[in-house]
C-alpha cells in the first residue's frame, strides 16, 4: 500500500504564506509526476502545480510567481510554498502522484486533502 499524507493547511490572511507538505509512505519504488491539486467549494478539482521532471515544473496560470513546488526525494516528501495568498486560493488541496511500487505496479495515489482558507 502507498499513502500520501498532506499537512500544513490552515487559516491565513490574504497576502500571507503557507507551506503544504505531502509525505509518501509504503512500498514505493519511484514517485512520478508528483503534484498538487485543489478543489474550491462547488467547483471541480484542478491542477495547481506538478513536477514533470527534474528540471521541469508546471503551474496553473493563477499561481505562477506566487507558488513554488518542490520535492525532497530522500524523504519522499513534496512541498508547495504558497506566498501572497488570495481569497480565491481557498480550497482543499490534494497531493497526487503516479507511483511505481516495489512489485513494479503503477498506482495512482491521492492524499486525503488539507484545507486552506484565506481570509480578508
Amino acid at each position: 500500500q502507498v499513502q500520501l499524507v498532506e499537512s500544513g493547511g490552515g487559516l491565513v490572511q490574504a497576502g500571507g504564506s503557507l507551506r503544504l507538505s505531502c509525505a509518501a509512505s509504503g512500498n514505493i519504488f519511484r514517485v512520478n509526476v508528483p503534484g498538487w491539486y485543489r478543489q474550491a467549494p462547488g467547483k471541480q478539482r484542478v491542477l495547481v502545480a506538478r513536477i514533470i521532471s527534474s528540471d521541469s515544473t508546471d503551474y496553473t496560470s493563477s499561481v505562477k510567481g506566487r507558488f513554488t513546488i518542490s520535492r525532497d526525494n530522500a524523504n519522499n516528501t513534496l512541498y508547495l510554498q504558497m506566498n501572497n495568498l488570495k481569497l480565491e486560493d481557498t480550497a482543499v488541496y490534494y497531493c497526487h502522484a503516479l507511483v511505481v511500487d516495489t512489485t513494479g505496479r503503477n498506482v495512482e495515489v491521492w492524499g486525503q486533502g488539507t484545507l486552506v482558507t484565506v481570509s480578508s
